[in-house]
């Protein structure tokens, strides 16, 4: 793989809003984001600084990683939430335990299948586990995933996730839902 993976600069937010604008055209976009191109396109231009800025916040509890090729295009991101217990989650109630939600998943069709995702999702979780600088980090990782999206799942499951059993609604689309999956800490 010739790809960098690195967490997202607040300058880029131009190329953050290309990509994430990319993602929700996918064919999969229906069934792998909440949010849709047309909502997202209408957005101005603060929204994006602001979403580049935060994501990119030294100490921040929020990274967006990039998988940035050798002519600088990027290939895909993947974006880690940290969720601390007693707060809201994205999708229903909050966490018992400090834990790393991965969202906004997405890597270009033609990078699918080359290690592009792998890459993205060990920096992840690797930035997740060290994410207070001491190495404690995260008890675990989780992330949802439509339960019309056999292929994410595909993928989830092979780099370690399982069920946790837990479901949510989709909102906005009544009758469907997201399957929580975890990646638990494993003790050495």
């Amino acid at each position: 793989m010739e790809h960098l993976i690195r967490p997202v600069r607040a300058d880029e937010w131009r190329q953050v809003r290309e990509l994430r604008l990319l993602a929700l055209r996918d064919p999969a976009a229906p069934v792998a984001f909440l949010e849709t191109y047309e909502n997202a396109v209408k957005r101005p231009d603060d929204f994006w600084q602001d979403r580049a800025a935060g994501s990119a916040a030294p100490g921040g509890s929020v990274r967006q990683f990039i998988a940035e090729g050798p002519d600088g295009a990027w290939a895909g991101s993947v974006t880690v939430l940290i969720e601390e217990p007693g707060t809201q989650g994205v999708l229903g109630p909050g966490p018992s335990v400090r834990q790393a939600h991965l969202v906004g998943v997405f890597v270009r069709a033609e990078f699918r299948g080359t290690g592009v995702t792998e890459a993205l999702f060990s920096a992840a979780v690797g930035w997740a586990r060290a994410v207070d600088g001491e190495g404690a980090g995260v008890e675990r990782v989780r992330l949802f995933v439509h339960e019309d999206n056999p292929r994410a799942e595909a993928f989830y499951r092979k780099f370690g996730f399982v069920p946790s059993g837990e479901v949510a609604p989709v909102p906005g689309d009544p009758g469907a839902r997201e399957r929580e999956m975890v990646l638990e800490r494993v003790a050495v």
